[in-house]
């Protein structure tokens, strides 16, 4: 199997193996650059973390205000009942956003080590 051809910043070719039909290994070849940006952006900063807790303490924040409400009379009891059961369901899909991201993080660092132990198995067959 060819190596890939990519030029490392330090100067060294890179040692893993090129993509069938590429001359790049998954790392270097353009076509994913993209994914490799959305993998980094996930994976090495675990993007988007904050955002969910803000909205998990501001939904917090709405139901505590509605149960206070409710209880003094201000919001119907029915009312009350729909719109709590309405940001349950935004808890719920919070809860899944972060487990989607934390898949998508476990993804990123799954391929990056993939791609670390081949490119080690490859140097080895190399200097064997």
């Amino acid at each position: 199997m060819a190596r890939c051809t990519a030029i490392k910043p330090s100067g060294e070719r890179c040692g893993a193996n090129a993509s069938p039909s590429s001359e790049w290994c998954w790392n270097h070849n353009p076509d994913h650059a993209e994914e490799r940006r959305r993998n980094a952006k996930v994976g090495g900063k675990r993007a988007g973390r904050s955002r969910p807790l803000g909205e998990v303490g501001a939904i917090k924040r709405r139901l505590m205000q509605l149960a206070d409400d409710v209880l003094a009379g201000e919001v119907h009891t029915g009312t009350g009942s729909v719109v709590a059961q309405i940001l349950g369901v935004c808890l719920r899909a919070i809860d899944t956003e972060l487990k989607v991201k934390e898949q998508q993080d476990l993804i990123g660092r799954l391929e990056a080590l993939e791609a670390a132990l081949e490119a080690r198995n490859e140097g080895s067959r190399w200097s064997a």
